[in-house]
């Protein structure tokens, strides 16, 4: 299967990051693993998803280092996939998935809301800096510029980026 990358993204976290989750299966195995699931058909059951498109994307997975496939039975042999560290690290996307598509709905629409498991109280999922604890949702405030890896070309992107946020607006004076 060709990548989906254009040549050009291939440094953007955001292009390399769908590469790996992007696909909604992924998200919604990787969203019943955050619930506990581990074995095959527990996210069968739960996903009601094809045997093939299920080892597929369990495949997937493992090779990307979000899931570790273990033995849990000797005979016959049966894996239950468990998630890695670097498949932890993305309950906090899914997290705000989810979240996103919650505040697109109604209260009584919602199939499944985010609780604090100690009070059974709603939370309200939001994405802040981990230094000032302020939220990240301000696109004026807060912006992307070139990291230390960037190419001439993601750099030049935001060097024009930059300079069309900080030129004067000449609009108000037409």
């Amino acid at each position: 299967m060709a990548s989906r990358i254009r040549l050009e993204d291939r440094e953007c976290p955001l292009s390399t990051t769908v590469q790996h989750v992007g696909e909604w299966w992924t998200l919604l195995i990787l969203h019943d693993a955050f619930d506990g699931y581990t074995r095959f058909d527990q996210f069968q059951q739960s996903l009601n998803i094809s045997t093939s498109m299920l080892t597929t994307r369990l495949k997937t997975l493992v090779a990307d280092g979000l899931l570790e496939r273990r033995p849990y039975q000797t005979n016959p042999v049966r894996h239950e996939y468990v998630l890695t560290e670097r498949g932890r690290s993305l309950r906090p996307v899914v997290v705000a998935l989810a979240a996103w598509g919650n505040q697109h709905l109604a209260p009584e629409e919602r199939a499944m809301i985010l609780v604090d498991a100690r009070t059974g109280e709603e939370v309200e999922p939001v994405v802040v800096d981990a230094r000032t604890g302020r939220s990240l949702d301000d696109s004026e405030m807060y912006v992307f510029t070139a990291g230390p890896a960037a190419s001439e070309a993601m750099r030049a992107r935001y060097v024009e980026l930059e300079r069309q946020r900080t030129a004067p607006d000449t609009s108000a004076s037409e």
